[in-house]
């Protein structure tokens, strides 16, 4: 019992000081997505400075089509932490249980989905990108390995959402570290040592996942009070539970996809001005990553903070944590976007030394890491309207603006005007527009009473 009382103390966000609270809880998430950006990028150096450019053109564009792939899970996902969050914030223990072992069965069957659908689709994904003819090959061979370790980094992403939504984030942090490194160590022993291509860099990342999610899973099932213990006989799906999740979970899991899919629209047309361009903006997106990590960890402690909070009925507590979030995440944000905007060549040379790559890069950083700030508001505001109860509000929001509106911004903007920056712009601007349609709803719904009525 003492032990489950300590861990009531450090986990639950209903009660102690707002800013105290949020910060411990974003702060190890940083850390985390910290590491995790560090291993995603590893691929991309050591390939770009071991295998060349082509190597580094068929990794570093695997970011939109992988989200493209996971996104959905991903969102369904969030939604269980929303749930499991409000049920672990009114202290209804049956509940956390049986929306935890739900949660899972769901991860188990999603990973066993993704790899088949991923393993089978690929190919024909990147010849629909236009994915140019001589990096074909090798990206082929990196998403196919990518996509058969699916189970790994779906389950791994399942048991993270678990323990940050009761409040956990410190555990996950240390799995994520010690995974980074043995990513990192095994892409310089397949790569640089043994002088395997690209897909040893696909598998080192599988094994490192699978690592990472083990110690999750025997973190759960050993190490965690009664409230929210994982028994493995326990494990199934739960129908009423299940329609919760997905009910919470549908709308995010949607809004992931249609902004994947926006994003290789944008992919698919980096292509066509052929493999320097896809290599110099694969390198600025694993940069770019690194600008997103006080933007995601803020979104994600900000949905855990409002369902708790709202499950326990502490209404104005939910309003001041959400202000607070929302203002540290836009200036942490803006100040990393303008460090990039002033450092980028350098960065991108890190990855390859050719001049046209370097060239491509920092043009699209200079077009819009000024605007992270926008970038931020819009995904603190979407994080706090889950945790409400309320995904449907940002998953029509992003679909509108982030998918809608960019493709046919793009479709029209590069006809008339056929040069790479044009498609940069698309960001910005959409950004801009779901910010403004974030704050009116903000300042004028009652998105903190809403899930109660």
């Amino acid at each position: 019992m003492n032990s489950i009382k300590r861990t009531e103390q450090t986990t639950r966000m209903t009660e102690g000081i707002i800013w105290k609270q949020i910060i411990a809880f974003a702060f190890p998430i940083f850390l985390g997505n910290l590491f995790q950006q560090l291993y995603n990028t590893a691929d991309s150096l050591i390939v770009g400075n071991f295998l060349g450019s082509n190597a580094l053109a068929a990794v570093s564009s695997s970011g939109n089509l992988i989200f493209l792939m996971v996104g959905f899970f991903n969102g369904i996902a969030m939604g269980a932490g929303v749930v499991i969050a409000r049920y672990y914030g009114a202290k209804e223990i049956m509940q956390v249980q049986k929306s935890v072992h739900t949660t899972i069965a769901f991860g188990i069957a999603a990973g066993i989905l993704l790899t088949v659908a991923g393993t089978l689709l690929t190919s024909r994904i990147l010849v629909w990108m236009g994915t140019p003819a001589d990096v074909l090959p090798e990206s082929t061979i990196y998403f196919r390995i990518y996509f058969m370790g699916s189970l790994s980094f779906v389950m791994y992403n399942i048991f993270v959402g678990i323990l940050q939504s009761v409040g956990d984030s410190r555990h996950p942090l240390v799995y994520l570290i010690f995974s980074s490194i043995i990513n990192i160590l095994l892409d310089l022993l397949f790569v640089g040592v043994m002088g395997f291509g690209v897909g040893a860099a696909a598998l080192a990342t599988i094994i490192s996942q699978f690592l990472s999610a083990l110690l999750c899973l025997y973190r759960l099932v050993y190490k965690s009070p009664d409230e929210y213990r994982v028994a493995l006989r326990s494990i199934r799906f739960d129908l009423p539970m299940l329609r919760q999740i997905i009910a919470n979970g549908l709308p995010a899991g949607f809004q992931n996809s249609i902004i994947a899919f926006a994003n290789v629209i944008v992919q698919s047309n980096i292509n066509k001005f052929g493999k320097m361009a896809v290599a110099g903006c694969g390198a600025y997106s694993k940069i770019e990553g690194f600008g997103f990590l006080p933007i995601t960890c803020f979104s994600l402690a900000l949905t855990t903070f409002i369902s708790q909070n709202l499950g326990a009925k502490q209404y104005e507590r939910a309003k001041k944590g959400a202000r607070f979030g929302i203002l540290c995440s836009i200036i942490m944000a803006e100040l990393v976007g303008v460090f990039l905007y002033l450092t980028i060549p350098i960065l991108v040379r890190a990855f390859n030394r050719t001049p046209e790559v370097i060239a491509y890069g920092t043009a699209q950083a200079r077009t819009v890491t000024l605007f992270y700030f926008l970038l931020a508001f819009s995904h603190c505001i979407a994080g706090i309207l889950r945790g409400a109860g309320k995904a449907s509000v940002p998953m029509f929001t992003m679909l509108c603006f982030w998918c809608i509106v960019r493709v046919t911004y793009i479709t029209i903007a590069i006809r008339l005007i056929p040069d790479i920056r044009m498609l940069f712009w698309a960001y910005p601007l959409t950004w801009t527009l779901s910010s403004i349609v974030f704050l009116l709803y903000f300042l004028k719904a009652d998105w903190v009473h809403g899930f109660e009525k």
